[in-house]
Formats: C-alpha cells, structure tokens, sequence
C-alpha cells in the first residue's frame, strides 16, 4: 500500500514521461509477474534489463528527490545514562495514544497493525537492555501482541490484515488503503477481501506483506521471551501466510516476507522456512539492483530506489544473511546484494547526510551484528562508520526534545547505547 506502496505515474498531457513508464512497466508487467509465479530467473532479470534499458541515465533515481539530514560534528552519541532514562517517558506517552485494543472497530482505526508490532519490539529491546520501566514494558508489549493475535484471527487467513478503514487518517499507508477499498468496492468484490472490517487479501498487489513481516517478526521475537505457545502460533501462521504468498513486482514488498521466513527459520530451525526466504530474495528482491554504473547498489526502478525501501531491503538481506550458513549456495549472492547496497547508500550517509532514519537505524544495526567478525566486510561497506551517524543525528535529536525514531527503533536504539 502506497506510502509503501503502489507504483503510480504521472500523465502529463496524456504522455507518460518515460521514467514513469519503466516503473510503471515493472509494477504492472504481465511478463514479470508471470516470471516471477514460475519462478523463472531468466525471465526476471529479463523484465529488469528492458526496465533499465528504458530508464536510461534515471536508472537507480528515486521517484522524489532524496533529502539530507546533516550529521552534526560535535555531538556525542547517547550516553548508558541518557538511555537509562529514555524508555520509561517515551513508552509510557506511546501507551496514552495508543488507539488500538481487543474487540475495536477496524473502520474507524487510524494506524496499520505495524504500529503495535513495533511498539511489542520496542518494549522487548527494553526488557534486555534491563531499562528502568521495562518490566511494565513487558505488559505493554503483552497487550500489543493480544491485539494483534485477535486481529489475525478475526481476519482468518492466517496472515496479518490491514483494518479496512476509510477516511480516518491522512498517513499515505491508509490514504492507499482507502483508495483499493474503493476499487474493490466498485467493481463488487469487497466480500472477497474484507473479513470483520480487516483488509485480508490484497488481490496480487502484494502490500500486505508489509505489515504481516513487520508483526510476523515482532511475535517472534515476543516468543523467544515469554515462551507462551500461542505467541509461536500466531508466528508461525503469518510465517505460513508469507511462505505461500506469490511474489509481486515490488521488491520491497517483497523483502518483508523474506526477513520473516529468516526470522522464523532463526527460531523454528525448519529448513523450509530458509528454503523459501532464499527463493523469494533471490527471485523477488534481488534480481532488480543495479550491480553497475554510477548508482551500482540501488534498486532500478524509482519507487524502490528511494532509501526507506532501500533500507528495508538491506535489513531483510542481513537478517537472512545472518541465518544463511557458510556452505549454503545463495551465501555468496546474498552477501554481494549487501555489500553493494550498503556500500552505495552509507557512502552518501557519511558524506552529505542521513536520508531516513528508521530503517537505515535498523538495517545497519543488524548488519554490524551480523558481521561483527567480518572487518573486511564493515570496513568496505562502511556500515559501522553509518550506524555511527544515524545514532549521533538521532541522540542530538533526542536531546532537544523530538521524537526521533519509531518505537521499535527506539528501543533498539536505547539498547544500543547501554548495550553496544
């Protein structure tokens, strides 16, 4: 769903400019999406090469101009102290506005399901970084998962939905959401993808893999705590619901369920959990970067060159880097994907500005572990140097009173400064 979203292009008297047209041919290419149902390669990286071909020298150029946030030079990063007094102020505030709870109507909600996943992994990085606050953390992060259990089981596809709401939020995930419940509404298929006011079904679009990775992972990660068997349940559903999905021509989209089925590998240890997180990387994600020329390392198109989904792809990689074994076959291919990623986005992180904060916070984090005894790796990609950046933008933020990163973030971020 756009905001992460749909491919749109603009006609410009009745012409579409060319750009457009290659993201729009990769959006919409019957030949692409066939390749990727029949899991043909070939085809793949065929669609993608005349997508390039096409786009010219605006190959890897993100459909809205990038902007830079600059890193200041002097300030320090979060001291342990400041962290130890970050978690309690900021949860107890995201508690107080938290709109979502068991048994709340789905049409008049304001947020996806991905803001209670990312509070739940926000609580738990406080709960092992042992922050004053986190044992009522716990409690929050419990009811976050008990709402998301009933939602997944009022939508009753074994994924995680999307509250088919209309009208109640200007947040562009919502605002697209409205607008497919439009289409499908017109044309007298709402029943066929709308289950107790829940979005179960996006009919090929792919979008809802987003919030089923992000709330997939997030149980998961709940699990590995309380131990509690419905908490793996509902993981392993929306592991499922992922592992079945068909791919689609967005690569970001796709990525989120290649990071689950690695997460629920890392935890079920269940090789068809890994099986299918490699396919779906090696079909879905990374047959559409750019592996040479000036933007080498972005994703062709200019919707996934943007660096949010540049980002979310990194930390779908890493985390499947990091469960892949040394022997396994795709190790080579996947690492290559992270390195050329990493290296083209951290490099213009250290030398002109953070560009997104959230995922680029995460991604980097989760690669610097996953590649902690890989120096040549980090030192080449510069990964450590960028994680560095982002937590002194997000510590000088911090200090003067805004609200810096997500919830989830945030507390891996406050685990990180008393952690390292």
């Amino acid at each position: 769903m756009r905001g992460h979203g749909f491919f749109r292009c603009a006609v410009i008297l009745g012409t579409m400019h060319a750009a457009c047209a290659s993201a729009q041919s990769l959006a919409k290419s019957a030949a692409l999406a066939r390749a990727l149902t029949q899991g043909d390669l070939q085809a793949v990286r065929a669609a993608v090469a005349e997508a390039r071909a096409a786009l010219g020298d605006k190959a890897g150029v993100p459909e809205a101009a990038d902007t830079y946030q600059p890193v200041p030079d002097t300030e320090p990063v979060f001291s342990a102290a400041e962290a130890r007094n970050g978690f309690a102020p900021y949860f107890t505030a995201v508690e107080r506005r938290r709109g979502w709870r068991v048994g709340a109507d789905p049409a008049k909600m304001t947020e996806p399901l991905r803001v209670p996943a990312s509070v739940l992994s926000g609580c738990l990085a406080g709960l092992r970084a042992g922050l004053p606050g986190a044992e009522r953390g716990l409690d929050h992060a419990k009811a976050a998962a008990d709402f998301l259990l009933w939602a997944q089981e009022q939508a009753g596809s074994g994924g995680y939905p999307f509250p088919a709401a209309r009208g109640t939020s200007k947040a562009r995930a919502m605002e697209a959401a409205a607008k497919l419940l439009d289409r499908v509404e017109k044309a007298g298929q709402l029943d066929r993808v709308v289950r107790n006011g829940w979005l179960f079904d996006d009919l090929g679009d792919g979008g809802l893999q987003f919030d089923n990775g992000e709330c997939g992972v997030a149980m998961f990660e709940l699990c590995e705590v309380t131990k509690d068997p419905r908490h793996l349940a509902s993981a392993r559903k929306a592991a499922d619901w992922a592992l079945a999905k068909p791919l689609c021509p967005n690569w970001n989209y796709n990525s989120f369920s290649v990071e689950l089925l690695a997460k629920a590998y890392e935890v079920t240890r269940e090789s068809r959990y890994l099986e299918a997180a490699v396919q779906k990387a090696r079909l879905g994600v990374i047959p559409g970067q750019l592996t040479d020329g000036p933007r080498a390392g972005r994703w062709v198109d200019p919707h996934n060159a943007r660096p949010a989904y540049h980002y979310i792809m990194m930390r779908a990689l890493a985390r499947l880097a990091g469960v892949l074994p040394e022997s396994h076959p795709a190790r080579t291919e996947v690492t290559h994907a992270l390195r050329l990623g990493l290296r083209t986005r951290n490099e213009e992180i250290l030398t002109r500005g953070v560009m997104t904060r959230d995922k680029a916070f995460e991604a980097l984090l989760l690669a610097n572990r996953v590649f902690a005894r890989d120096e040549a790796f980090l030192k080449e990609t510069r990964s450590a140097e960028a994680l560095r950046a982002v937590c002194v933008l997000v510590s000088a933020e911090a200090r003067r009173g805004k609200t810096p990163l997500s919830p989830g973030e945030w507390g891996l971020f406050l685990e990180l400064s008393v952690r390292p």
